[in-house]
């Protein structure tokens, strides 16, 4: 296994991209194609807050839309990023016993870590299908999406916890294929 700060020293010198580990699967490299139209958000909104500050302080008629829309967008973007580091294995661990601890010990300490975050994303999974469920029906069943009270009023709440339930059942289903990817990897 590589040390990280190799890898990123390695990045920032030949200008290569990693992509996602070989433990992701065909999931992983899925979320690391995808990501490039998620990190397009922060530009979209980026553009939306430009023309936002034109049409308010140039032409004197600001718009009723672009301040929901960008919060919307990196909302999504910062979601799927999630999902896109634990594809490339850049999410946040403490090393501090990994670290001393040799390759099969390691090994173990994937699958473990993996098995404790699918439960993690899967619980977080059946937390946010309450919250879709109450922000997308109405008590009587019928549709009804949540919506931000606004002037404008878009139906960006439950969009946003619509997607979040989504990406974290993707997640759920990373870290299953990363666990087994993990313990039937090759011992050193």
């Amino acid at each position: 296994m590589e040390n990280k700060d190799e890898v990123l020293a390695v990045e920032a010198v030949t200008g290569e991209k990693r992509k996602a580990i070989a433990e992701a699967g065909i999931l992983g490299n899925i979320i690391d194609r995808v990501g490039l139209v998620f990190a397009l958000c922060f530009i979209v909104s980026m553009s939306i807050l430009i023309l936002e500050i034109f049409m308010r302080y140039v032409l004197n008629s600001p718009t009723l839309w672009a301040h929901e829309t960008t919060i919307f967008l990196c909302a999504i973007a910062f979601i799927y990023g999630g999902v896109y580091c634990a594809a490339h294995d850049r999410h946040i661990r403490v090393v501090l016993i990994y670290d001393m601890v040799g390759p099969k010990m390691r090994r173990m300490l994937d699958v473990v870590i993996s098995l404790v975050c699918f439960f993690s994303a899967a619980f977080f999974a059946y937390a946010s299908w309450l919250m879709v469920a109450r922000s997308v029906w109405s008590p009587d069943g019928a549709i009804r999406l949540e919506r931000t009270g606004s002037a404008w009023n878009p139906p960006y709440p439950a969009l946003l916890k619509l997607f979040m339930l989504a990406m974290l059942l993707v997640l759920a289903v990373q870290f299953i294929i990363l666990a087994y990817n993990y313990a039937r990897k090759p011992q050193r």
